[in-house]
């Protein structure tokens, strides 16, 4: 069924556009109603309004809280046109149907965003009006066109303009989802926002609020559909935040979460570094003094298991280091036993533009990966505020942030042998990069390079076991980092095989003496962090 538009209200915060949208309203025979600045916009730029007052016999008052709550604008949204006893209450009561409502919300997101936002500002941001015409409009659109984004304007008005000033009910439908869709995410992000000002980190009811930022190939597989939510309101560097640059194939489910992988556990340091990540896992991760020998070695961490990773860079990409990247199996690869290499993202605070230009045509597949750009890292912007969410089958899992990183002032040392400086810095290579590898996890750290990974397995004895046939003759005097204590001293008894020179864990174990005096006799300096780090 079309509805011909002859009276349409307009009331918006978000001015783009709505001067051009209103004169072709004008044009087709539409009556526009509007309020306060709208009404001012519009009438400035020539149009002819009808304000809201004139329609409803009362001023807008109360600093404009009081302006559209009112029977003559809801009764006109609301009424069924076909309904006898609606179409008698609209004629007892001088009620006029308004068939097109064009409203966007109060900026709440904008204003709380904002630093140094007062309590009082953000209340005063909440719309009322706003959102009780836009709900009316959208439960009722089966007469009424709900428009609340500027970017519907062109699908309208091409509508308007094939049928002849109407819209069809297949475009009301879309338009009310959309409306339902803005109103729940509105409630949701001052919801949040009270709940952040009251110290709740777990409401009674917990609304998420996000906004679609594109639909992905599949997700983790072809045979499941996947799409990527933004944060509207997320600050820190993230990959959720991050800028997808030209050129590439189009970023994937799988992607995605590598990338975050990658990038969260590059940002742990503050020193050039270079994370190498495949399938959530780092098998390459380095830190040093210039970002060309960083990427070098956490490349040569595993060069059979960087083929089709993730490489997370912490510094600026120039031409340089984008030659090197390209070119990692041909320089370092190739003596090392690996059939090739290419990335499949790559992801960095900034890039040179030759360096973009080097990546995407130096080699064949430069054409092919992802460039992915996330602006200066920096540790005094970290939402802490934010919540990790994991999916079980009938609801979510919630809790704060892993947000510990390296705490030295916590450390204790209860071995006889104590870590030279220079181990200590492996020590908290070690450690860092087991908080981002998946349980049960050892790590292996030598000369400030991942030298070994043992992930995931069902037993800490075999993670450890892994780590150490990966590292190989590297293992000699490399630093052992464990996500959680060792229940046993076997894991320590291996070490000393394999000639490990120190250990991290949390410490924490009914068998703590039993390892430390393992430890002991093995000559292994360890170290407690008295924090554990497990990662499912």
């Amino acid at each position: 069924m079309d509805i011909k538009i002859k009276r349409a209200l307009i009331s918006v915060s978000d001015k783009t556009g709505v001067v051009e949208f209103a004169k072709e309203l004008t044009a087709m025979g539409a009556v526009i109603i509007s309020t306060g600045g709208t009404a001012k916009t519009l009438t400035h730029a020539g149009l002819k309004v009808t304000s809201i007052d004139a329609v409803t016999g009362f001023p807008e008052m109360m600093d404009g809280r009081v302006k559209t709550l009112h029977p003559k604008i809801h009764g006109g949204l609301l009424a069924l046109r076909d309904k006898p006893d609606h179409a008698a209450a609209m004629k007892q009561h001088n009620i006029e149907p308004i068939d097109l409502v064009c409203v966007n919300l109060y900026p709440f997101e904008q204003t709380v965003a904002k630093p140094g936002c007062l309590f009082e500002e953000a209340i005063e941001n909440i719309d009322i009006g706003g959102p009780s015409m836009v709900r009316s409009s959208a439960k009722n659109h089966l007469y009424v066109t709900i428009v609340t984004s500027p970017a519907q304007y062109p699908q309208v008005l091409a509508e308007l303009k094939a049928k002849n000033g109407s819209t069809g009910l297949e475009l009301r439908k879309h338009l009310a989802r959309e409306a339902f869709e803005l109103t729940a995410s509105y409630d949701a992000a001052i919801s949040n926002y009270l709940s952040a000002q009251a110290g709740e980190i777990f409401p009674q009811r917990l609304s998420v609020s996000l906004r679609k930022d594109q639909e992905l190939r599949y997700g983790e597989n072809p045979h499941q559909k996947g799409a990527f939510y933004r944060l509207p309101d997320a600050k820190e560097v993230s990959v959720g935040t991050a800028n997808l640059l030209a050129g590439g194939t189009p970023i994937s489910f799988n992607n995605l979460m590598d990338a975050n992988a990658a990038f969260e556990l590059v940002k742990e340091f503050d020193e050039p570094a270079a994370v190498v990540v495949k399938h959530m896992n780092p098998c390459g991760c380095a830190v040093d003094t210039d970002i060309m020998k960083a990427y070098e070695k956490a490349y040569l961490g595993d060069v059979v298991s960087a083929f089709g990773g993730i490489v997370a860079i912490n510094q600026n990409i120039n031409k340089d280091l984008a030659t090197v990247i390209m070119e990692s199996y041909a320089r370092f690869g190739k003596a090392r036993g690996a059939a090739g290499f290419f990335a499949e993202v790559i992801i960095a605070p900034s890039y040179d533009a030759d360096a973009v230009q080097t990546i995407r045509t130096l080699k064949e597949w430069g054409q092919r990966v992802r460039l992915m750009e996330t602006g200066p890292i920096s540790r005094d912007v970290v939402d802490r505020g934010q919540r990790d969410i994991r999916c079980i089958v009938g609801g979510l899992l919630v809790q704060e942030r892993d947000l510990v990183g390296w705490q030295p002032e916590k450390l204790t040392y209860p071995t006889k042998t104590k870590p030279t400086p220079q181990q200590m810095e492996d020590l908290r290579i070690a450690w860092l990069t087991a908080k981002h590898v998946k349980s049960n996890t050892i790590t292996l750290v030598r000369d400030k390079r991942l030298v070994g990974v043992g992930a995931g397995q069902m037993n800490r004895v075999e993670s450890g076991m892994i780590a150490v046939k990966l590292a190989g003759d590297l293992a000699e005097g490399a630093a052992l980092g464990s996500d959680a204590f060792f229940p046993f001293p076997d894991n320590v008894e291996n070490a000393a095989r394999a000639r490990i020179a120190c250990v991290i864990q949390p410490g924490g174990s009914k068998k703590d003496d039993e390892v430390v005096a393992c430890a002991d006799k093995h000559g292994i300096a360890m170290v407690f962090t008295g924090t554990r780090h497990f990662y499912h």
